[in-house]
Formats: structure tokens, sequence, C-alpha cells
């Protein structure tokens, strides 16, 4: 049986790296690990509307997907990020209606959006906490303003061009500062490499 890592949703980081983006950032419940994981602007505004509890003027879709729950008497288990692959995270939600219980693929954004709503659990595995999650030191701070944007700059137009080494060095300088957006793209590129070594 997979090992499953609860987790809570730390926050969410505008990213300065990917245009449009934004850094969802996952800590697991017993540890300092920091998951981030990359959305679109609509889902982290549909995350971030519950958030902060506010009521938008008309249902988004992902209020029309727990009325529907609601209405037809569909629990919402949790939310298992079980996969990553091709530079993506794969969730599935687990679904119970009249005892008989449902798997449904589904973007990891909009898995979180629905949960959060439903005030359903999120887990992931220990293997994706072991590859792709980041130690911070700090409990629970998140820095919307990167300190090192001229570093941030030069890794993003040359990263393919540094050395692994360097590029580790530079992952525990991003960590040391708190720079999720900069430290998930350096841990991204290293992951990509060593893979590709080993494959």
């Amino acid at each position: 049986m997979t090992n499953k890592v609860k987790l809570s949703i730390l926050g969410i980081s505008f990213s300065q790296v990917q245009a449009g983006a934004y850094a969802l950032i996952f800590a697991e419940e017993t540890g300092i690990r920091r998951l981030p994981i990359v959305i679109g602007t609509p889902e982290a505004q549909s995350i971030a509307i519950v958030m902060e509890n506010m009521t938008p003027p008309r249902p988004l879709a992902h209020d029309l997907m727990y009325n529907i729950f609601k209405s037809l008497n569909i629990e919402l288990l949790e939310v298992f990020i079980y996969k990553f692959e091709e530079g993506a995270f794969f969730a599935e939600l687990v679904l119970r209606q009249n005892n008989r219980e449902f798997r449904i693929d589904s973007r990891t954004s909009d898995a979180v959006a629905i949960a959060l709503r439903t005030n359903s659990p999120i887990f992931t595995t220990e293997y994706i906490m072991q590859n792709m999650a980041i130690v911070f030191d700090e409990k629970d701070v998140l820095s919307n303003d990167l300190q090192n944007k001229d570093m941030e700059t030069d890794i993003s137009e040359n990263i393919e061009e540094i050395q692994i080494e360097a590029l580790k060095k530079r992952l525990e300088e991003a960590i040391e500062n708190e720079d999720y957006e900069l430290a998930t793209k350096l841990r991204d590129e290293i992951n990509r490499r060593e893979n590709t070594e080993n494959g």
C-alpha cells in the first residue's frame, strides 16, 4: 500500500518564473517539507476565494461541482495527488455515493479547489514528497517578493547551460531565501537532468 502524506495549503505565491501562473504551496502536516505546484490563474483565484472566505456574485465552476455533489448526495472522501510525470502532477477525487466508491481523474488544481469547498483532506505519496518537495527551515513564511530577482532572471534564461553542481548550490541559496518559485524551477531542472542520466 502506498505511504500517504497528508497535506495542508500553506498559501499561493505569484509566479515570476512562469508568466500568468501561480504556485500553490502545500505543507506536510507532520513535517517541514513544502510541495510547490504551479497552477493557472483561474484555479488560483478559485482557491484564493475560499481561503479568504469570499463569496463570488455567481457560482464559479468549482462552486457548481460542489453544489452538484450536495444535490446528489456525493461525498468527497479525499483528494489524492498520486503521480508526477512530464512536468505535471496527477490527482484523483475519491468519491462516495450510496456506499459506492468512485475514483475520478482530475487536474490537481481543480481537485484542490473542490476539496477546499467540501473540507476534504488532501494527500500525496511519500515518493512524491521525497523527489519533489523542498525543505524550508522557517515554519510557514511565504514571501511574495523574491529576494534574488537578478539571479532568477539569469537562471530562467540560461538554466540549460548551468552545470548541475552550480544548480544544486543555487537551489540551496533559494531555499535559504525562501524563494519558492526559483527553488521549484531549479529542482525541476536538476530532476530532469538526473532522470536523463539514469535513463
